[in-house]
């Protein structure tokens, strides 16, 4: 359905490698300094995941609740996510951003509202973490009429009834939630146990891009680079902690950790 976010599948699996995508909390450590970060990554993602700092962020780990603290901390608030998005796109217009929050920001802001602003600042795509299918069915179609993709999540325990229903409802692409952990958790699974699982997704409609997330590292990432995308999130987090601890530029560490990702999956 969303041009950019297809296009930067379609260029991955010309370069033969999965798509990189990046999840950053907006506003994380300051909102010029998100932007910075942002815009410093691109250079090497396909894909921006951004999040909405939020008090009680049930699925994401202990690092990117560090995050998401220091971005509310600064005053970080739904508005300003959305410049943070109207800036990056200035700049870079055909890199994707994909938002993942949670529905109660949604549902106070306004559906339609949430939605035309989305629209409005270039928003390719929505993760509404704690709105499940199918009782996301509403919603989803309501980001399709105004040309926003919404990802659909799965996880280990989803059955295989279930996948067949929630990928035919997929819009652009599917999320694999490679663990039953929140983000950077350190349930140990093995990068053979998340290939078979994923292969069971693509085996019921191999056009469907779908990216593994939860628990990509270093470590495992040129493991899983068979797949069609991947997403890091929680190292990134823990480069900013370390980088603001030892009085470092994070613009500078993220970026240089980001670069050495992608080299791993190419």
């Amino acid at each position: 359905m969303n041009s950019s976010i297809v296009k930067a599948f379609e260029k991955a699996k010309i370069d033969k490698r999965p798509a990189l995508l990046t999840y950053t909390v907006a506003g994380d450590y300051s909102k010029k300094k998100s932007l910075e970060i942002l815009k410093a990554i691109s250079n090497y993602v396909d894909i921006c995941e951004i999040g909405f700092p939020h008090n009680t962020p049930i699925a994401d780990g202990g690092q990117i609740q560090t995050s998401a603290y220091r971005a509310i901390k600064n005053g970080i608030k739904i508005w300003d996510v959305f410049d943070i998005v109207k800036k990056f796109k200035k700049d870079r217009n055909s890199k994707p951003v994909i938002l993942m929050g949670y529905y109660n920001m949604i549902y106070q802001y306004g559906e339609i509202s949430f939605l035309k602003k989305c629209k409005e600042v270039g928003v390719d795509g929505l993760i509404v973490v704690d709105l499940p299918w199918p009782e996301n069915k509403k919603f989803a179609s309501m980001c399709k009429k105004n040309s926003v993709s919404f990802v659909q999540l799965l996880s280990p325990t989803t059955s295989l009834e279930r996948l067949k229903k929630i990928i035919k409802d997929s819009h652009d692409m599917i999320y694999y939630i490679s663990m039953l952990s929140t983000t950077g958790g350190k349930l140990k699974v093995s990068s053979k146990e998340i290939m078979l699982n994923y292969k069971r997704i693509k085996k019921i409609n191999p056009k469907k891009k779908c990216v593994i997330g939860f628990g990509i590292t270093e470590k495992n990432i040129s493991k899983l680079k068979s797949s069609d995308g991947l997403v890091v999130g929680s190292q990134i987090s823990k480069e900013i902690s370390m980088s603001l601890n030892n009085g470092q530029n994070p613009v500078t560490n993220v970026s240089n950790l980001v670069k050495k990702l992608k080299n791993k999956i190419l």
